[in-house]
C-alpha cells in the first residue's frame, strides 16, 4: 500500500512539472534519401530516422519527398598546452558536419548548414590505451548530440 502510495505521488509530481518522454519526432515528409549511409553520422541518423518517426528511408533519390546529404564530415585534433618538457597535455577534440536537406527538384528544406562541437581532453603518457578510448568516446558523443540536433532542424523544417 505504501509502495502504491509512492508512486503514484512520484507520477503526480513529474505530471506536475511538465514532465514528458522525448516520443517520436514528426517529419514534415513521409520518405528521405540518405546517400550514402553506410557509416558514421549518416548511418546513426538513418537508424534514428527509421526507430524514432514514422517517416521512410528510401533507397533511391527518386522516391524520396526529401534527400539529406552531409557534405562533410570532419574530426580535428587540436593541441591546447603542453608540460613544462615539451609533451601535450590537453587537446582540444573538433567534430564538424555540413549538410543540407532538399526535395530533389531544386527546393530547399534546409540550406547547407554547419555544425560544429569541441570537447576538452586531458593527455597522460602513462595511460596511452585509456585517453585514446576516452578520446573515441568523446567523439561518439559529440556525433550523437549532432544526430539529436539535426533531428529537431528536420523536425522544424519547411520547403522554401
Amino acid at each position: 500500500m505504501r509502495r502504491a502510495l509512492l508512486a503514484a505521488a512520484l507520477v503526480l509530481a513529474l505530471a506536475a512539472c511538465g514532465f514528458q518522454l522525448r516520443g517520436s519526432a514528426r517529419l514534415p515528409f513521409e520518405t528521405i534519401y540518405l546517400p550514402n549511409a553506410t557509416a558514421g553520422i549518416a548511418l546513426d541518423l538513418k537508424r534514428t530516422i527509421q526507430a524514432g518517426t514514422s517517416t521512410r528511408v528510401v533507397d533511391a533519390p527518386k522516391d524520396a519527398q526529401a534527400v539529406l546529404e552531409f557534405t562533410e564530415e570532419a574530426r580535428e585534433k587540436e593541441i591546447l598546452s603542453l608540460t613544462g618538457a615539451g609533451r601535450v597535455r590537453e587537446f582540444n577534440l573538433h567534430y564538424r558536419v555540413r549538410y543540407r536537406v532538399h526535395d530533389g527538384k531544386g527546393r530547399q528544406y534546409i540550406a547547407p548548414t554547419t555544425l560544429a562541437q569541441v570537447r576538452n581532453i586531458f593527455y597522460s603518457d602513462s595511460i596511452i590505451l585509456a585517453k585514446e578510448s576516452e578520446e573515441q568516446l568523446l567523439y561518439r558523443d559529440m556525433q550523437n548530440d549532432m544526430v539529436q540536433q539535426i533531428m529537431r532542424q528536420l523536425a522544424a523544417a519547411q520547403l522554401k
